[in-house]
């Protein structure tokens, strides 16, 4: 795990260990034969896994990668037409942890995440990166971006939380 703490600034970023990663869609989610919030932004969890609605008929399933074998065949049963893509190498997801987080976040973000609520996430951007963000507690995030713009991410990410650290 590559983290960043900055004690001054309230803030840590670490970047998390991979993790199976399926990208969903499908009309009926409870055809999926797992548990499937239907709400855009709601988050469920079923064991180790967890499943974000990103969409009407799109989520973001995560499990650890020892479970990738079980929710492939899981999703393998699946009997109406849906698309199951797994995009577990495509992105890293890093840790923002912190009194500070909300304003280390307000530095690309222009949502208001004061108002996301705990176990609820979005797809968002930050800079000009296309980001998933999930509210893992009042003071911790979880961000997910794809591998290839996370070395940009990842850069302004300890830049704005040295800038925090000196009271900007």
């Amino acid at each position: 795990m590559n983290a960043m703490t900055s004690p001054r600034a309230g803030v840590t970023v670490a970047e998390l260990p991979p993790a199976t990663r399926i990208s969903l869609r499908l009309a009926d989610p409870a055809a999926a034969g797992l548990s499937l919030p239907t709400a855009v932004g709601a988050r469920s969890t079923e064991g180790s896994r967890t499943a974000l609605c990103l969409g009407p008929d799109e989520w973001l399933v995560e499990a650890p990668e020892a479970d990738r074998d079980a929710l492939l065949a899981a999703l393998a049963g699946i009997s109406q037409p849906h698309s199951a893509v797994e995009v577990s190498d495509r992105e890293i997801t890093y840790a923002l942890e912190g009194p500070a987080v909300l304003d280390l976040l307000a530095t690309g973000c222009p949502r208001d995440l004061a108002r996301l609520a705990v176990g609820a996430g979005t797809r968002t951007v930050f800079d000009t990166a296309q980001v998933v963000l999930t509210r893992e507690a009042e003071d911790r995030f979880h961000l997910t971006v794809w591998r290839s713009f996370a070395p940009h991410v990842r850069a302004l990410l300890d830049l704005a939380a040295r800038e925090l650290a000196t009271g900007l």
